[in-house]
């Protein structure tokens, strides 16, 4: 019946873990270029290719003010990062170096899934309501949630404020811009749907 846009829920958490994720990925990569220097005979390109990376990785928080289009920059480093680590896996396991293989390639599974997730949160967001309760944005998906497990729905002040029967409350801040009559119409069908 009413859908709107918001704010995905793990947005802003996200984004405050984004530059320290980049820097323990740069970390990784730097320390990657210890590793194929103490070989027997070390691989220069595999070593300027982390080093590149770890620096680029180490740098981009520092240079995300400058950037116009953030999330679509954060996707193609996420994906280089992936593709290095994996990269990574290969060479070091090429070169009888099992265990530094195996995490490398456990961190570019974690560092793609990190950047799937990124993507889809810095997506539009919507929720929905009908007849039957809310359903809510999540990473994969939708959750869908009846409502005979609201206590109380409401829209105020931009924020959608859902406070379930568990007394869990979620606060969702919407993007579309409603009137007073708008506003107060959702509320009134809130609040029909909560009591019948």
């Amino acid at each position: 019946m009413y859908r709107f846009r918001i704010l995905h829920p793990n947005a802003m958490t996200r984004l405050r873990l984004q530059p320290v994720m980049h820097g323990m990925i740069g970390v990784l990569f730097l320390f990657n270029v210890i590793g194929v220097y103490k070989m027997e005979n070390p691989n220069w390109v595999m070593a300027a290719l982390f080093i590149v990376m770890g620096s680029a990785s180490l740098l981009f928080p520092f240079m995300l003010r400058r950037v116009r289009k953030i999330t679509e920059t954060n996707s193609v480093l996420r994906m280089l990062q992936a593709f290095t680590l994996l990269s990574g896996c290969l060479f070091f396991l090429s070169h009888m170096q099992p265990l530094i293989g195996f995490t490398l390639l456990l961190a570019g599974l974690g560092v793609a899934y990190i950047g799937y997730a990124e993507y889809r949160i810095l997506q539009p967001a919507y929720v929905t309501t009908d007849t039957t309760g809310i359903s809510l944005p999540t990473v994969f998906s939708q959750r869908r949630h009846g409502w005979n497990e609201m206590k109380n729905v409401i829209l105020r002040n931009d924020l959608l404020t859902l406070d379930f029967k568990n007394n869990k409350i979620l606060q969702l801040e919407v993007l579309d811009e409603f009137g007073p009559v708008e506003a107060a119409e959702m509320n009134a069908f809130f609040q029909s749907r909560i009591n019948s």
